[in-house]
């Protein structure tokens, strides 16, 4: 289970009638750590995917300083129904990030596939590693709030995405990782793995042979994957594929927060020192 960096208000119940809706959380991180700290191995495990219910964990972006960008994140999400048939929903948002460090992203209602239903942004998130700060804004709420939070990795912060969290025993099955070589993703040289779980029958509850895989390709420019797909028989087939990629600074108005709303502190404690 991953460990919440920050405790964030979810904003989905505004729109009932999209029940599939992306998390308006960032993407949690239990595989940070500043160096020097002791820390468990398998808390600096960091991966992209994943769902807590209905709600979907998106891909992980570090702080990383002097790497800044801008992109197009576009998510698909496939569920099979016990009928045979597949539920798909999807949705693009913008992701950019600074010299500094600092995070941009946008949130945005996962809709059908169809085409028919268009998508909302559901919420908008600054993150700021140097005041470990994160903001974050919702433009469907009608009293326009900007929830504060502290952020707490720094520019120093190591995250480890070629780790493992998973153990499985012998009797339970085994865990399988390859190397899939090198290759150019939206024009960035990126590092491929697939990694792949057996987890025999009644390892938890399963009456059968199951196979969860993971296939990532990470950037060690930027820091993070650029595609990444998950195949999981518990919630289907996730993909995350990093389009319109810009290797230059975002316009600094895009870290000034919305005009006109009231902002929420919920800092509970101090925050960290750098």
């Amino acid at each position: 289970m991953r460990l919440l960096i920050s405790s964030l208000t979810l904003f989905l119940l505004i729109c009932p009638s999209i029940s599939n809706a992306q998390s308006a959380e960032p993407p949690v991180v239990p595989g940070a750590r500043v160096p020097g700290q002791k820390t468990a191995e398998e808390k600096l495990y960091a991966e992209d995917g994943g769902a807590r219910g209905d709600t979907l964990e998106s891909i992980i972006v570090p702080p990383k300083p002097k790497a800044p960008f801008s992109l197009i994140l576009e998510t698909v999400w496939a569920r099979g129904l016990a009928d045979g048939g597949t539920i798909t929903v999807e949705n693009k948002r913008k992701i950019a990030r600074d010299a500094e460090g600092r995070i941009y992203m946008e949130r945005w209602l996962l809709v059908p596939q169809d085409g028919k239903q268009q998508s909302r942004m559901t919420a908008i998130q600054i993150s700021d590693p140097l005041t470990h700060t994160l903001y974050s804004c919702f433009p469907l709420d009608s009293k326009k709030r900007c929830q504060l939070v502290t952020y707490t990795p720094t520019p120093d912060t190591v995250y480890n995405f070629f780790g493992s969290n998973q153990t499985i025993s012998d009797d339970n099955g085994d865990v399988v990782w390859l190397d899939l070589g090198k290759q150019l993703v939206s024009g960035v040289e990126a590092i491929g793995e697939r990694v792949t779980e057996h987890h025999n029958p009644g390892s938890f509850g399963n009456d059968r042979m199951m196979t969860i895989e993971r296939e990532f390709w990470y950037s060690p420019r930027l820091g993070f994957n650029l595609l990444s797909k998950r195949s999981d028989p518990r919630i289907g087939k996730q993909s995350f594929t990093v389009t319109n990629l810009i290797l230059s600074d975002p316009d600094p108005k895009l870290f000034d927060l919305p005009e006109g709303y009231t902002i929420v502190d919920d800092r509970k404690t101090a925050p960290p020192e750098n």
